[in-house]
């Protein structure tokens, strides 16, 4: 967020392969406690939620002072001062508050997605110093007083990704309008308002501006993510509400060209800014792909997809230039968790890890194992060979079927990484759940802006996708659509005070269908008592996402797989049978664990083996287990002991 000073549990031992020590699981300083991650987001997730309500005007309990529908970045006041709204958080905030909304009807959240829209239709006519609404200028003005007045002190102006990023939250709304029978609310009150957001990106989308991070002026991966992203959003909801944006058809496609000019092949990675003068490293290029996920695009690498080659080849190098510049992640080694900064150039604060972008790095992940799951396969390029290998030894390019043992450990060792990450933040969360902006990268005490909005909307959405729940597809024919040659086409837009119609009619309460789903969850969680438990159902399904958690006291060099009648257990074969993950292995707790798909409706037979390390297989006791899957959509926890 704020560096702009020119003018101004630690992470479990990835698996290579199966086999796994338990006692490795817990790596680093001695005097720090891993903290189990779904235990913890148990209690995390509903602290998240009312903190960052808590700073939403007006009736915010940290936010007394903010107008209605404003988000206050932090509460501080100094050292530093966040006590302004920003149009890029604000949005990014607002994104996750409507993908839940959607996701479950809620009233009290859809008064706070009005009094935002409310908020931003006023905002956008506010006179700044970037200029007014007039000509549509002033929409890139970044930051603004918490009573919506102009922030005229110096600061790094234009920024161009807010604009964009304010579509796309509205739109989500606008979707859910339509979707349950409000098109005429959809189109009269909502629309206005994101016109003029879209109109400012087909107009300055090739013009320079400061980057996600407020320090560069140029052209930022980011913001030009966001802005193909919200053409993209605009032009599907104009043809819902039976209009059109022809501008976003028309410079959705140039903008994706020049999207793809970021990334540079001989480096495998992401060049995120121009004209900085640092490597280009940067946590800015997490932060888009979570922002661009649509599990529907599966791993596409023009939109830079979670699972894409690029994407996870850029994780990489993004992730590892953090390992030697902070004293918390001595010893950790490629493909464990690590804390995450900004760039490994920062010097804000002294150059910290931030939270936000420590679970950037870890909702990336999980992404990728929920878009695999959804395909049923994983694909390994050269381009992003180097991030599987530091994850599962062996692994060679290729494509690797949902049946193979090599799929199955690619999965649980990247669920193990993403895991990591999340534990990094759980360790150095306040005792009762706070996040600020930052924490040290020697001792790990919280620094900078305390109780970040932005901090707590990103827990909240890497904890959703760790459960499973992905947010509205996007992408579309027109989000993959590329130019035969990149053209710096611009169109200059029609900009109209949308504030006097925005008002909203009471009791629009859901009636329909859509929004966001649910698909495979990735949590999981043991008693030595067996018992089937079921997480949030999808729409539809073709697969059942089975989790089975065994109770097996094992040592170095022994791997327990799972075995069954069926193919996606190897159909008895010992050596086709799924490996299970040790990731969750405590001195306390024997947890083996494995996620698994199966078709619906199915009796399943099923045993576990314990496999040592010379291959002598020891089958636990008779009699088979037995599992009849749902024809419904709901995924499956099952707990098991060792017999």
């Amino acid at each position: 967020m704020r560096s702009y000073s020119s003018l101004l549990l630690l992470g479990a031992t990835a698996l290579k392969g199966a086999s796994a020590l338990p006692s490795r699981n817990v790596v680093g300083d001695k005097h720090i406690q891993k903290r189990d991650v779904a235990s913890w987001l148990t209690t995390e997730v509903p602290y998240a939620q009312e903190r960052l309500l808590c700073n939403i005007g007006a009736s915010g309990c940290a936010a007394s002072g903010a107008s209605s529908g404003i988000v206050i970045a932090s509460p501080s006041k100094s050292s530093p001062d966040y006590w302004y709204t920003w149009t890029r958080d604000s949005a990014l905030v607002f994104k996750q508050i409507v993908d839940q909304f959607v996701q479950s009807y809620d009233s009290s959240l859809e008064t706070e997605i009005q009094n935002y829209i409310i908020s931003q239709a006023a905002l956008q006519g506010v006179s700044n110093p970037s200029g007014s609404l007039s000509g549509g200028a002033g929409l890139g003005e970044p930051k603004f007083n918490v009573d919506m007045s102009q922030f005229t002190g110096s600061w790094g102006r234009p920024q161009r990704d807010g604009p964009g990023l304010r579509a796309t939250a509205m739109i989500g709304y606008a979707n859910w309008l339509v979707d349950n029978g409000y098109t005429s609310t959809a189109l009269n009150v909502v629309w206005p308002v994101i016109q003029n957001d879209l109109a400012y990106v087909a107009q300055y989308w090739n013009s320079t501006g400061y980057d996600l991070w407020e320090e560069v002026s140029g052209s930022s991966f980011f913001t030009t993510s966001a802005q193909h992203r919200a053409l993209v959003d605009g032009a599907a909801l104009a043809t819902a509400l039976g209009t059109s944006c022809s501008a976003c058809t028309t410079i959705a496609p140039q903008i994706l060209c020049f999207l793809n000019s970021y990334w540079q092949s001989s480096a495998g990675y992401v060049v995120v800014n121009t004209q900085s003068g640092r490597t280009g490293k940067d946590c800015n290029s997490l932060v888009t792909s979570i922002h661009a996920f649509d599990i529907n695009a599966g791993c596409d690498a023009s939109t830079f997809q979670p699972c894409s080659d690029r994407a996870l080849a850029n994780h990489k190098v993004v992730t590892d230039s953090f390992r030697s510049i902070y004293s918390l992640n001595s010893g950790k080694a490629a493909g464990t968790a690590c804390a995450v900064g900004r760039y490994p150039e920062d010097s804000y604060y002294n150059g910290n890890p931030w939270f936000l972008c420590t679970l950037a790095a870890a909702e990336q992940l999980y992404d990728a194992i929920l878009t695999w799951q959804k395909q049923g396969y994983i694909q390994v390029t050269s381009t992003s060979l180097a991030f599987f290998t530091d994850l599962v030894s062996g692994v060679t390019a290729g494509t690797y079927q949902s049946s193979s043992s090599t799929y199955t450990s690619i999965i649980n060792a990247v669920q193990t990484y993403a895991d990591g990450y999340v534990q990094i933040v759980a360790t150095y969360a306040d005792s009762n759940g706070g996040l600020s902006e930052q924490f040290d990268k020697s001792t790990g005490a919280q620094t900078s802006a305390a109780d970040l909005t932005w901090s707590y909307a990103a827990l909240l959405s890497a904890a959703n996708r760790r459960n499973g729940i992905v947010p509205p597809a996007w992408v579309g024919s027109l989000g993959t659509s590329l130019p035969s040659t990149c053209s710096a086409t611009s169109i200059s837009g029609s900009y109209t005070s949308a504030s006097a119609a925005t008002s909203f009619p009471a009791s629009l309460t859901a009636t329909g269908t859509g929004g966001a789903t649910s698909t495979t969850p990735t949590a999981t969680s043991a008693t030595s008592t067996k018992t089937t438990t079921s997480t949030t159902a999808s729409a539809t399904c073709t697969a059942v996402a089975v989790t089975f958690n065994e109770v097996v006291t094992t040592v170095y060099g022994q791997t327990i797989k799972i075995a069954g009648n069926v193919t996606a257990l190897g159909n008895w074969a010992p050596s086709s049978a799924v490996a299970l993950s040790a990731a969750s292995y405590t001195s306390s707790n024997h947890l083996w664990f494995a996620n698994v798909n199966v078709s619906p409706g199915q009796t399943i037979l099923y045993k576990f083996i314990n496999v040592a390390s010379d291959g002598t297989v020891t089958w636990e006791s008779d009699p088979n287990r037995s599992l009849t899957v749902s024809s419904s959509c709901t995924a499956v926890v099952v707990n098991d002991t060792w017999r």
